[in-house]
């Protein structure tokens, strides 16, 4: 297989991409140095001259706060961008699996949000997000649309480093407990966007860690795994007073990714441990290295 990557900078490109290689598949990697999404002839060339078998498009504006103040990039990156990436799938006659976020649900269900589920964003993030689904799906029929959640892994800021980090320095942790997901390692999820290309049932699937839990919870099992023993608090959304709207609960629903692949996802408490035992920096790591 051949396989286009856009958003090769970003924290879930650094999984997919050797995940790809390892697998012996012939990968293009897009940074926006490369090639801007937002500008469609940028991706044509591309596109034409590599003619992949599939495009893996990655490349999102992701800062969900910024986004409530910076509407049209939000759009333009999360919404034109995907209508490009779609649009330079079709020039070349390749498949498009675009990766999307449960940021498009409202978070009022109780339980877990199946692909069915009537999307209802609440931030522009979401919202921007939604559109560059719709666009993937009206411009190319051969589409996987992935939605996954609270990604966690190696290249780039994600809460499990961002917990550590202030941990080791000493700042008051304070993490809100009214807010439920999965949380996702960026490795298990390369894995299962592999998976689904290979499969080719095209269409829309929900994609996490299995399991469910508070950013609270997260937050504590991550410093228990990491063998750190510091004060962590638990507070409301509301004390946070963040511009942009989060749903109180996102839980997705993997039924239709394990029916298409066969394959089950580990449970997020084994995926955190795995990513910082792969970081160096679990606690039976520490206790290895010492013997």
């Amino acid at each position: 297989m051949k396989a286009l990557v856009t958003g090769a900078g970003g924290m879930l490109a650094c999984s997919l991409i050797p995940v790809l290689e390892r697998a012996g598949h012939e990968v293009l990697a897009l940074g926006r140095s490369d090639a801007d999404v937002t500008r469609l002839e940028e991706l044509l060339r591309h596109a034409r001259s590599f003619r992949p078998d599939w495009i893996f498009h990655l490349a999102a504006y992701t800062k969900v706060d910024d986004c409530e103040s910076r509407h049209d990039h939000a759009y333009l990156v999360n919404g034109v961008g995907a209508r490009n990436a779609a649009l330079a799938a079709s020039s070349c006659g390749a498949a498009i699996l675009a990766v999307s976020t449960d940021y498009v649900f409202d978070g009022t269900s109780a339980v877990p949000y199946r692909e069915y589920h009537t999307a209802a964003p609440r931030s522009v993030y979401g919202a921007s997000k939604w559109a560059g689904e719709q666009a993937v799906r009206e411009l190319e029929p051969r589409h996987i649309v992935v939605r996954s959640s609270w990604l966690f892994g190696h290249g780039g800021a994600n809460f499990v480093d961002t917990i550590l980090r202030k941990a080791s320095s000493g700042e008051r942790l304070r993490v809100v407990d009214d807010q439920r997901g999965s949380p996702t390692w960026t490795h298990d999820l390369a894995g299962a966007l592999v998976r689904l290309a290979a499969v080719r049932q095209f269409g829309t699937y929900h994609v996490t860690n299995s399991g469910d839990c508070t950013w609270f919870e997260l937050a504590a099992y991550a410093l228990a795994a990491a063998g750190v023993k510091v004060p962590l608090e638990p507070t409301d959304t509301a004390a946070y007073g963040r511009p942009a709207p989060r749903p109180a609960y996102s839980v997705l629903s993997n039924q239709l990714y394990e029916h298409a692949t066969g394959h089950r996802m580990a449970h997020w408490q084994e995926a955190v441990e795995r990513y910082l035992l792969a970081e160096g920096r679990s606690a039976s790591a520490e206790a290895a290295g010492r013997r």
